[in-house]
């Protein structure tokens, strides 16, 4: 979360009196927040931009598959980020995975989450929600406005509630199978192909 500042901290790091600060909140010139006892706190951001601080932030591209097979659509996300930032002249740096959205320590996701977390970034600009993580979107959408950070989703997949729930149980019965099994298994390519025939039949 962004630091609060006391008004005499602030008032020590803006050079100016306590009252100047309060001048300045009601007069809309500077952004305060107050505490649960009603006292006023000083976001960092609000410290650094009277000083004229600007940190430049990246924008982030991330593209994810779920297998090396899928090559050809990793490909296909990435250049659809880039065409995005490219119209809005962004300048954009690209993370990638190859794994299961399930699984929480993809290289790629960590990295973002480290940048993030430090405030590095802006921007993140993925294809899908479910590039970036199979479940929980919305909190990590909350975690990284939290930090400053925008998600960009290119494209929303109007998904009704059975397919989506299909999908979902799909991903968790294949994810479990491939710590069973392994990945490349003939059981693990039994029991998914198995479940998707009894899932999707009518």
């Amino acid at each position: 979360m962004e630091r609060l500042y006391t008004m005499k901290e602030a008032s020590k790091l803006l050079g100016v009196h306590i009252r100047t600060i309060q001048k300045w909140d009601k007069e809309g010139k500077i952004r305060c927040v107050r505490t649960i006892g009603g006292k006023r706190r000083v976001p960092e951001s609000e410290i650094k931009r009277i000083l004229g601080i600007h940190e430049k932030r990246r924008v982030i591209g991330y593209a994810r598959v779920s297998s090396h097979t899928q090559k050809d659509d990793l490909e296909r996300q990435i250049e659809l980020i880039k065409s995005y930032a490219r119209e809005r002249g962004w300048e954009i740096e690209i993370l990638k995975d190859v794994g299961s959205g399930l699984k929480e320590d993809r290289r790629g996701f960590q990295k973002l989450l480290r940048m993030v977390i430090n405030k590095e970034v802006s921007k993140v600009i993925i294809a899908y929600p479910d590039r970036l993580t199979r479940f929980g979107f919305k909190t990590l959408e909350e975690f990284f406005k939290s930090y400053g950070t925008e998600i960009i989703v290119i494209n929303h997949e109007e998904k009704s509630l059975q397919e989506e729930l299909i999908e979902d149980l799909i991903t968790i019965i294949s994810h479990f199978a491939g710590k069973l099994y392994g990945m490349r298994s003939h059981k693990y390519k039994k029991v998914v192909e198995g479940a998707k025939k009894l899932i999707q039949d009518p």
